[in-house]
């Protein structure tokens, strides 16, 4: 049963960060007879941040805005935050809905995990909005229903993240800034999964060898397994790669793309890049500014 954590609810709570993340590396190491592929990765959280503002519906309806300047265009009406908050309602079984205004500035098919990161801000902002609290085992669930990386933004930090992405292993990264490159062009995680050619045979990594990484630094232990194909599908991509490369920064994509990304070893000016590619220099952060929520 879950029972409220206080009596009352509240009216509205504002600024809810939802963090992006980077994958410092993404080996596919074998696919389930479900046809699910298993990898191992490390997710790092960075500030380029979407912001969440909720207000109290007292008539049960979920509704939500987009607010400010939008990454990629209008959201579909039914995107994870509304998913997330209905799933969340349901479990509950709360009468009460909300509002939800998104000032979305992560951008969409870019491998930064920004709508997993909406959805699991969503879930802990509507928590506290409401006054109740689920079991960590079955937000978890819920999560995961939702997406993948979902789990991810609910653990609290960075993480060692194995299986289909349910087994989290939080993980202390040093500080250390960089800088993140998204072309105009998008990439659609299926069908990169899809391609015959994706490598899926990976050798198994361990947490104690990306620690003992030989190169000296962590930021550049492994490589990402979807990246070939990825370019393949999109050249812009690789594009981006070859501008990190003039830059003298040895660049990687994330996640499924196509956003690539680079270490950077101090802080220095960049050459003008295509005026539609978004660029930006980011930190990584210790903790998910929710963490404890």
């Amino acid at each position: 049963m879950i029972k409220p954590i206080r009596p009352v609810p509240l009216k509205a709570i504002y600024d809810v960060a939802a963090p992006a993340k980077l994958n410092l590396f993404l080996h596919i190491t074998g696919r389930r007879p479900d046809g699910y592929h298993l990898l191992q990765s490390v997710f790092m959280l960075i500030d380029w941040c979407d912001t969440l503002h909720f207000e109290l519906r007292t008539d049960g309806r979920i509704t939500r805005t987009d607010l400010g300047a939008k990454a990629d265009g209008m959201l579909p009406a039914e995107d994870l935050v509304v998913r997330a908050a209905r799933a969340l309602q349901s479990a509950c079984g709360t009468p009460l809905g909300v509002h939800i205004g998104l000032e979305k500035r992560i951008p969409s098919q870019a491998g930064m995990g920004g709508g997993s990161s909406d959805a699991a801000s969503c879930l802990l902002g509507l928590q506290r909005l409401w006054g109740v609290r689920l079991p960590v085992e079955q937000l978890q669930t819920i999560a995961l229903g939702l997406g993948a990386d979902v789990p991810f933004f609910l653990s609290g930090g960075n993480a060692w993240v194995e299986g289909v992405g349910e087994k989290i292993t939080p993980l202390a990264l040093p500080a250390a800034r960089f800088v993140v490159v998204k072309p105009a062009a998008g990439l659609r995680t299926e069908a990169i999964f899809r391609a015959p050619e994706l490598k899926r045979n990976t050798e198994t990594a361990t947490i104690q060898s990306f620690a003992a990484n030989a190169t000296g630094s962590v930021f550049g232990f492994g490589h990402n397994d979807l990246q070939p194909v990825a370019q393949t599908l999109c050249p812009q991509l690789g594009q981006s790669l070859d501008w990190l490369s003039r830059q003298h920064l040895q660049g990687r994509m994330t996640g499924s793309g196509s956003a690539v990304f680079a270490h950077l070893l101090h802080d220095r000016e960049l050459a003008v890049a295509p005026g539609d590619w978004q660029i930006r220099k980011c930190s990584n952060l210790e903790t998910h500014p929710l963490a404890g929520w």
